[in-house]
């Protein structure tokens, strides 16, 4: 039995207070030529059995990304997660807590959302972080508009090498409220971008990703002098966390807001998400801060304990005074990167950093060495932009003809720019091997 509960009544109802005479008045915004006449091109109806069977097919021709070379990044990473990870955030203490609506009451939600936040505080040099967000690009938007709220502006200026995901979700939100943005056209690896010019007296912010999208490693320190001498923010995006092992937090170079991707430890591809936004800042924006924030204290008879201490969003407080209407804080995917990190230890993570950079470094000076393959990052990580002789989809699908998953065309994110038709963004983390990197190789000279 389908469970409807509202009767026709409950519907005209409804419809008679927003002035609408039918369900199909609430879709006459949408073109007839988007809308579906009739049912799609399915069965109507199978047993359980018959759609695992069809579904175990359709699955079956996709490319699982642990069953072949895979060197795909773009903004989300394969790693190693540890077995024990998904066991920890299996416990029934852990599993069944949804959200803290009543929070002293979920201690352990609080303490493990407390220690997050430590952690996230601690890789990116910031002060203090919130307990995550969505995933890193509604981390992004969501620091460009407390910065509009901080500095009482309204344009923002977006780096050209900022991932196109996270430019298109700062321009949706700025939009719906009418804010200016200010993007710059994509710069290659190893060409300048001139950001600093773009910092006016109306600016609010200037937001910068490293490592860009391409893979170049950004120094901040003279961008954000710049943005402070005008009054603006910085806002850094770390889109792969792993990362800070290695290389110098944002909040050390002078930013203001950082922002990032926090997949990359502790949660799978999982085909796009869910994944866990990380948002740190100074002190003295706290206030301005979206999402929520857990302290520590200590009860009547001195026991440590932990307290929602902030929470600025629109489901505890009134609406009109939350800083953000996001909904839900990935809390489980907190959980499993709280656990990995933990499990790891601050030596641990300095060790997967460096395995990840010499894993990159020992890829990029294979491929250069490739016929027409020319390396352009000065500077990267664990991912870098390759120039192909020929189209980078071209060569791309090639590869996955062949049993190896060889990165992400330039272009396919960026279209109509004809200029990155033929790069690919090569990422190279721990769980690549030495047969990995000579199975790409070779199998790029024979597509080449």
């Amino acid at each position: 039995m389908r469970y409807l509960p509202l009767t026709q009544a409950d519907r005209r109802e409804m419809l008679g207070v927003i002035g609408a005479k039918s369900v199909d008045d609430l879709f006459r915004d949408v073109p007839e030529r988007a809308r579906r006449d009739g049912f799609v091109d399915l069965p109507r109806r199978q047993g359980e059995l018959e759609v695992e069977r069809a579904l175990t097919k359709m699955a079956a021709k996709n490319i699982s990304a642990d069953s072949v070379p895979f060197f795909i990044g773009g903004g989300a990473y394969r790693h190693h997660v540890p077995s024990v990870v998904d066991h920890l955030i299996q416990r029934s203490e852990f599993l069944t807590s949804y959200t803290p609506y009543q929070p002293e009451i979920t201690q352990g939600t609080l303490q493990y959302l407390f220690e997050f936040q430590t952690q996230v505080a601690l890789l990116t040099g910031m002060d203090v972080a919130n307990a995550s967000m969505y995933d890193g690009s509604t981390a992004c938007a969501e620091a460009v508009l407390m910065a509009h709220r901080v500095t009482k502006r309204k344009k923002a200026v977006l780096s050209g090498t900022l991932h196109p995901h996270y430019r298109a979700v700062v321009e949706n939100l700025c939009e719906a409220g009418g804010d200016p943005v200010e993007a710059l056209a994509p710069a290659l690896p190893g060409k300048t971008e001139d950001i600093i010019a773009r910092i006016a007296d109306d600016t609010s912010c200037v937001v910068v990703q490293t490592p860009t999208y391409f893979g170049e490693l950004i120094d901040l320190r003279a961008i954000a002098d710049a943005a402070h001498a005008k009054g603006a923010l910085l806002i850094a995006v770390v889109p792969e966390i792993v990362s800070l092992g290695l290389v110098t937090p944002p909040g050390e170079m002078g930013a203001d807001i950082v922002v990032g991707e926090g997949q990359s430890i502790g949660n799978g591809l999982n085909f796009g998400g869910p994944y866990v936004g990380l948002f740190a800042t100074r002190t003295k924006y706290v206030r301005q801060m979206p999402g929520r924030l857990c302290g520590q204290t200590v009860d009547a008879e001195g026991k440590r304990g932990f307290v929602l201490t902030l929470s600025t969003r629109e489901q505890h407080i009134r609406r009109e005074k939350a800083t953000s209407n996001i909904c839900t804080n990935s809390g489980l995917c907190a959980l499993a990167f709280t656990i990995h990190l933990s499990l790891l230890g601050e030596d641990g993570f300095k060790r997967l950093a460096r395995i990840n950079h010499a894993n990159a470094v020992k890829l990029g000076k294979a491929l250069s060495g490739v016929a027409g393959v020319e390396l352009l990052n000065d500077a990267f990580f664990n991912e870098f932009t390759i120039r192909l002789p020929k189209s980078a989809t071209a060569v791309v699908d090639a590869l996955a003809d062949k049993g190896v998953l060889g990165g992400l065309p330039a272009g396919r994110l960026i279209p109509g720019n004809a200029t990155l038709d033929n790069l690919l963004i090569v990422a190279s983390t721990e769980i690549n091997t030495d047969q990995d990197r000579a199975d790409f190789v070779a199998t790029l000279k024979e597509v080449l």
